[in-house]
């Protein structure tokens, strides 16, 4: 039997604080202080070069609130996550057809021990039958605020690959990730099967 995979998580938030500021990056490209003209495209870039480090190292950089479903039960008892760091379970409830929704009897579902590098909710005794209703869970998740902070190398990737987008905008993008960017997250990157 195949394990039970929620669906792809939704973020319930937007992205507060990107873990590189706007001032870090105008530093590296070495702007000048009293031109400011290009800002937005530098923000902008930040915020792509995270979110291409995020795609590649299957990690949450900036935290938030996320929302997944799952059609069923998870026959093993362990409901792996596909976002990590997972920080906090905040809600589940089972959700019927009409939209109305039942919470979950506190102590059913509680996080896995690994909550870095293999996030999993573990069922703990027996779960009501679903009966064509869908798991809804809500989870705080991510790098930084409460959860632990990014890793300095990961920082510096989302740097260099912004810098690199900086000096070459215009160019035909190159496929995949610079050599050196790649490095640096390469031992980051959280494999699942």
């Amino acid at each position: 039997m195949s394990p039970v995979l929620p669906t792809p998580p939704i973020r319930l938030d937007g992205p507060a604080v990107e873990p590189v500021s706007l001032a870090e990056m105008r530093l590296d490209l070495r702007l000048d202080a009293d031109d400011t003209a290009e800002d937005g495209l530098v923000a902008a870039l930040v915020t792509a070069a995270r979110a291409r480090i995020e795609a590649e190292t299957r990690r949450v950089l900036v935290p938030g609130r996320f929302r997944l479903a799952v059609s069923a039960w998870p026959a093993a008892g362990t409901l792996p996550l596909p976002l990590g760091p997972v920080v906090e379970l905040q809600a589940a409830s089972l959700i019927a057809r009409d939209g109305t929704a039942t919470a979950l009897p506190v102590g059913l579902l509680r996080l896995g021990p690994d909550l870095a590098e293999a996030p999993a909710l573990l069922v703990e005794g027996i779960p009501p039958p679903l009966m064509g209703r869908t798991l809804a869970i809500e989870l705080q998740a991510g790098h930084g605020g409460v959860g632990p902070p990014v890793p300095p190398p990961i920082l510096l990737a989302i740097r260099r690959l912004a810098a690199l987008w900086f000096e070459h905008r215009g160019d035909e993008p190159a496929a995949g990730l610079p050599p050196d960017v790649a490095a640096l997250a390469a031992p980051f990157r959280r494999l699942t099967l």
